[in-house]
């Protein structure tokens, strides 16, 4: 009998255990305070490593969030990657809320009245938002984010080879993708994990929106691994990401019904033990941090549908705004002289 036929021991996630492994302050988010003190970055992660949890199987490095046996994995599929009624079809149908949810994002941002990246240059039309993909497989999300009006550039990275050889073959069929400038194109994929993705030597270049759908629960560390990202998100943007809450529910559905007996997914996609409430999210940045989080439930024959309060029962979406420390003190100052922005 497969594992996942057998009730699952309820032990705590790898974040959870990460967190009580070593106890850290935080700081806006993203970053341990240890580690911004000391000019730390994701490819110095002495400071930003928490313990390896014991539930971890292969990754590629002791400082790497990659697990080879999930690339493997889903480097398997890419050939299936863009067809709709495929092993990725929940993905597909996922993408229109990836989208909605971002907009919401953005739109409950106190900033939201202005766009958060800056001119390009004095005198130049304010561009749109830059995003960084992390995990974004074939490109699903990182396509269609490229096209939107107000979108600058999408940065979408990968550690499989496999799978971006296959979403830069199908970009290629978008001649608009292709555009942009040699040193910032409209949309490029890039080879990399979070920790060895070189950190934008300027401020300004940092990511409006940094997206991880349906990406935490399949690396180590994952604590570590949000830490990481957190560096590239830009005073004012998003943390963006889609993943699954540890419950019973969720393993039914996923392990289960999905996996054993749908077949929906292939075998193997999904390791129960890895998956994350909202809640233990919510302690992970909890300092200063803005979350906002949304429920979604599969219907068959109708796909993703928004339900309230659903996030404690398996699919979510999550995301918190990195507070600007410089605005927020001049925001103090104005209040204190009667001043309103």
């Amino acid at each position: 009998m497969r594992p996942s036929l057998l009730l699952p021991k309820h032990t705590p996630t790898l974040l959870r255990q990460q967190q009580q492994q070593q106890n850290v302050s935080r700081g806006v988010f993203g970053c341990t305070v240890a580690a911004r003190e000391q000019g730390h970055h994701p490819h110095h992660h002495q400071q930003l490593q928490l313990h390896t949890a014991a539930t971890s199987t292969t990754s590629s490095s002791s400082t790497s969030s990659v697990n080879a046996d999930e690339i493997s994995h889903f480097s398997a599929l890419a050939s299936s990657w863009w067809d709709p009624h495929g092993p990725s079809r929940p993905l597909h149908l996922m993408n229109p809320l990836r989208h909605d949810f971002i907009a919401d994002c953005l739109a409950s941002s106190p900033e939201a009245a202005t766009p958060l990246s800056p001119p390009a240059a004095a005198g130049t039309q304010t561009r749109g938002l830059r995003y960084l993909d992390v995990g974004c497989g074939g490109g699903i999300f990182a396509e269609s984010a490229a096209r939107r009006p107000g979108t600058h550039s999408v940065t979408a990275i990968d550690p499989s080879a496999t799978i971006l050889g296959v979403a830069r073959q199908h970009a290629r069929r978008d001649p608009t993708l292709t555009t942009g400038t040699p040193a910032e194109p409209k949309l490029q994929y890039l080879n990399a994990s979070i920790e060895t993705l070189p950190l934008p030597a300027a401020p300004e270049r940092l990511f409006d929106v940094v997206t991880l759908f349906e990406v935490v629960e399949h690396v180590d560390r994952p604590a570590a691994f949000l830490d990481a990202c957190g560096w590239f998100v830009r005073p004012g943007g998003w943390l963006v990401l889609s993943t699954i809450a540890r419950t019973w529910t969720s393993w039914l559905t996923t392990n289960v019904l999905a996996e054993d007996v749908l077949r929906v997914v292939p075998r193997g996609t999904h390791d129960w033990r890895k998956y994350i409430n909202a809640d233990e999210l919510r302690a992970h940045f909890e300092d200063g941090a803005r979350p906002v989080v949304m429920g979604v439930v599969y219907v068959p024959g109708l796909g993703w549908k928004k339900v309230g309060g659903s996030e404690k029962l398996g699919n979510y979406f999550f995301a918190v705004q990195k507070r600007d420390v410089v605005r927020d003190r001049q925001n103090k100052i104005n209040r204190n002289w009667g001043v309103r922005l």
